[in-house]
């Protein structure tokens, strides 16, 4: 099959051409038929399947049958859990149809709503984070009442993230006859019952589920604790990589280790709930241009990164659920490519790694890097162990009587500081 079967107008054609697409993967090849034909569908499929273009493309043709005004008002509505998928999905749309003159916005928290108002005023396709979009709703910014299409992509993560009521919310501000598309990684019953009261006899599109994992080299690195660090950096040293996206727990930690992998020469940013979302962006970009081979983010952070060029994929920190670690090797193997996922596994990480097997249905592969000092490694922590363990008077750096800590120095009147009395 080829794009050409569909028989698209010309104009998304050269989009299709634009953004070097050749044949359809399987999620387009089986839910652009029926979403061409104005039916409700639930897609079942992982990230990097080409999701976001098997609703854009058919969308774009019907705005076009439809004789659709270019500049608003709003007639598709597409929800999104974050602001990184939100400006993927939107972009999209741009590079697809940007032959056909129909407006596209993205609107999502972090930034000012000026902007986004006057963006939105005069888009045709409108992706949206449902918290900003509620708040340009009530400032009456947009207007939802033309909407004839609704998507929800990744729903299952914005379930996740708590947004029922929100979406909820924007139902009721929705006409009652439109078309409604629903795609997610997982079918959990939070999911079925969501889609039951909103698709209405859907085409169940449930393809390539398995297929990122088919692709990607998964692999485990058992670790202790305290050697996550150096195992990281030896990875680092003796893989061949073009870019590697680094996943870590918590927004401190990301903000840390790229910090760290940035001063010890790598090229590092990280992607992290705390960053403005200018930096996010700028961040983004210059991970997608190549200008940083090294990518440190949170779950919810690296939701929408759509970069062909991630190699490997390493998980510092195992993730709190296996559809999380499913989604982050996702990131790799994406466009019919193979990837590498590695993970530091340590001993604490067991039920998960459990549980990940079980949903593979065979045992992932555990490797020992050769190039890397497990034994010094452990002794530098345990000498650390010692020193902390150690007299105060007796640890390096410190005055004092014996048995007695050093008095603290106190600040001088200039904000210097003075010398400790007996020091």
């Amino acid at each position: 099959m080829t794009f050409e079967s569909f028989s698209f107008d010309r104009r998304i054609s050269a989009g299709i051409r634009n953004v070097g697409f050749t044949t359809p993967t399987p999620i387009q090849a089986r839910a652009i038929p029926p979403v061409l034909a104005g039916r409700d569908v639930m897609g079942l499929a992982q990230t990097g399947t080409g999701k976001t273009a098997a609703f854009a493309l058919p969308i774009l043709q019907r705005l076009l049958d439809a004789e659709a005004a270019p500049r608003g008002p709003v007639r598709v509505l597409v929800l999104a859990p974050t602001r990184e998928l939100a400006v993927q999905i939107h972009q999209t749309f741009v590079d697809l149809g940007r032959q056909t003159g129909l407006r596209s916005a993205a609107v999502f928290g972090g930034v000012g709503l000026g902007r986004q108002s006057a963006e939105a005023a005069k888009a045709t396709i409108l992706t949206a984070c449902p918290g900003r979009l509620l708040d340009l709703v009530a400032r009456g910014a947009v207007n939802l009442g033309h909407a004839d299409t609704l998507v929800l992509d990744e729903a299952d993560r914005m379930l996740d993230m708590g947004f029922l009521p929100d979406i909820r919310k924007i139902l009721a501000r929705l006409p009652r006859e439109r078309q409604n598309l629903m795609f997610s990684a997982t079918m959990p019953q939070e999911i079925r019952t969501l889609s039951e009261s909103i698709l209405c006899a859907p085409e169940v599109v449930q393809v390539g589920r398995s297929a990122p994992a088919a692709l990607v080299r998964q692999s485990f690195y058992p670790v202790a604790q305290h050697q996550k660090q150096g195992l990281l950096e030896s990875l680092l040293q003796t893989t061949d990589h073009d870019a590697v996206l680094v996943f870590t727990r918590t927004k401190h930690r990301a903000k840390t280790l790229a910090h760290k992998l940035a001063a010890r020469g790598w090229a590092a940013t990280s992607l992290q709930g705390n960053l403005s979302q200018n930096r996010r962006q700028e961040a983004l970009d210059g991970f997608k241009r190549g200008d940083y081979r090294i990518m440190v983010a949170t779950d919810i952070a690296a939701r929408g990164i759509d970069c062909e060029r991630v190699s490997h994929v390493i998980n510092f920190d195992m993730p709190d659920t296996v559809e999380n670690y499913t989604h982050r090797i996702g990131r790799t193997g994406r466009a019919e490519r193979t990837g590498e996922a590695l993970t530091l596994v340590t001993g604490e990480d067991q039920p998960l790694v459990r549980a990940i097997e079980r949903t593979l249905g065979e045992r992932v592969e555990r490797r020992r890097l050769q190039a890397f000092d497990y034994e010094a490694e452990a002794r530098g922590a345990a000498a650390t162990d010692d020193d902390a363990r150690a007299p105060r008077s007796c640890r390096p750096g410190q005055t004092g009587r014996p048995g007695r800590p050093a008095r603290p120095a106190r600040e001088s009147r200039d904000g210097g500081r003075t010398r400790a009395a007996g020091g």
